[in-house]
C-alpha cells in the first residue's frame, strides 16, 4: 500500500510525510475501510478547474476533487487533487493557518474514500465533525 504525495505546477511545502502516510492508513483502519493506495497531487486553481470541468462538468473553482479509482467496495484506491490556491484562499478566508486548512483538505479527500458525503446539511455536518476529529488527532489540538 502506497501513498503518495505529487505537486503539479506548484510548490508544495508539506511537512512530515512519514507521518502523515502513517496518519492516513490509520484514518482508513479507524474507518474500517481497506486501502491499497492514495495518490494525492496538488495544484493550481486552474488546473483543477480543468478536471472538474472534464470529469464532473462542473464548472467552478474547489478545494478539492476525490477519485475512487478501485472497483471493490472494501478497499479504496483514490486519487484526490487539492487546489493550493484555494487552501491559501480558504485559510485566510477561515482564520487558520494553511498547514491546518491543508490537513482538513488532505483529511476531507480520505474521509470522501471512506464514503462520508458532504451533499445535504446533515452530511456537511457530519464530514465537518470528522474532519475536525482528526485534525484534533493529528495536531494534537
Amino acid at each position: 500500500m502506497a501513498i503518495q504525495f505529487t505537486a503539479h505546477e506548484v510548490s508544495l511545502g508539506l511537512k512530515n510525510r512519514t507521518a502523515l502516510k502513517k496518519f492516513l492508513t490509520d484514518l482508513f483502519k479507524r474507518e474500517g475501510q481497506g486501502l491499497s493506495g492514495l495518490h494525492y497531487i496538488f495544484c493550481t486553481d486552474d488546473y483543477l478547474l480543468e478536471i472538474n470541468q472534464q470529469f464532473l462538468n462542473h464548472d467552478t473553482y474547489t478545494d478539492i476533487v476525490t477519485f475512487e479509482m478501485s472497483e471493490d467496495p472494501d478497499v479504496t484506491e483514490g486519487e484526490i487533487y487539492v487546489s493550493l490556491d484555494r487552501v491559501k484562499d480558504n485559510a485566510t478566508q477561515f482564520g487558520v493557518s494553511v498547514e491546518r486548512e491543508l490537513h482538513r483538505v488532505i483529511f476531507h479527500g480520505a474521509l470522501h474514500l471512506c464514503g462520508y458525503k458532504d451533499k445535504t446539511k446533515k452530511e456537511e455536518a457530519l464530514m465537518r465533525e470528522k474532519e475536525e476529529e482528526n485534525l484534533k488527532l493529528y495536531f494534537g489540538k
